[in-house]
Order: structure tokens, then sequence, then C-alpha cells
């Protein structure tokens, strides 16, 4: 990136990468202990370094993401891409859980038979 900072906030840089759309979000995401380094809880006056791994957690998701690059400007989302890469595990704990709510929206999870409107539901799945 051509618009690189030596220190950068915490709380920029998860605006910059796009985690959050706005950064009053990022600082309350990160004050209400959404964003942990090392199993800590992160202040949003932290400076991230390269090589750090981070767990930030947006709604259902929960992503484990190590820095590659510091950036203090938001730009578009290719170029926010490249200030990160997440772990492999944490893309398969992330589909695992996704596709658990889908089973679970669809009313997979009964004891039961499927009543008519399951049914329903299953079929227009198949097809």
């Amino acid at each position: 990136m051509s618009e690189t900072a030596d220190k950068v906030r915490l709380d920029k840089w998860l605006w910059a990468a796009r985690f959050f759309k706005t950064r009053a979000l990022a600082k309350a995401a990160i004050d209400g202990g959404k964003v942990h380094c090392g199993g800590e809880r992160c202040k949003p006056g932290k400076e991230p370094r390269i090589g750090d791994q981070y767990v930030v957690r947006c709604g259902f998701d929960e992503r484990t993401v190590e820095v590659l690059a510091l950036s203090a400007v938001r730009r578009g989302a290719a170029q926010a891409q490249e200030l990160y890469v997440e772990t492999p595990d944490s893309v398969t704990r992330r589909e695992l859980a996704a596709a658990q709510r889908k089973a679970g929206a669809l009313g997979m999870q009964s004891d039961g038979k499927p009543n008519k409107k399951q049914r329903r539901q299953l079929f227009q799945l198949r097809e």
C-alpha cells in the first residue's frame, strides 16, 4: 500500500480494513469486548503491529485475522483485503457455523417428523 503508516490506532485500522462501517462502530466494538489480541481485550488506542493476530467478532461471525500491513486510510475492498489474512481454521469455523445457522433456520433440528411447512422448505431446498 502506498499510504502505510508506522503508527495507527486499532479502531482506525479496523475501519480501514473494512470490518466496520464507521470508526465509531469500531471503537464501540473494541470497548464492548468484541476484539481480542492474545486472548485479552484490546483498547481503541492500541497500535497493531504486522504479524499480530486479532479475534474480531461482528454479529454471528468471529474471525481470526493476522495483520499484514498498516493503513489509516480507508480504500476500496480489494486494497482493504491486502491489510490482513484470515487464518484457515477461522474460515472453516465460520463456514460451519453458517451452515448450522442455515439448517436451524429451516427447522431441521426438530425431533419428530417434519410438518407441512418444513416439508415444503425441504423440497424447495432440494430443487
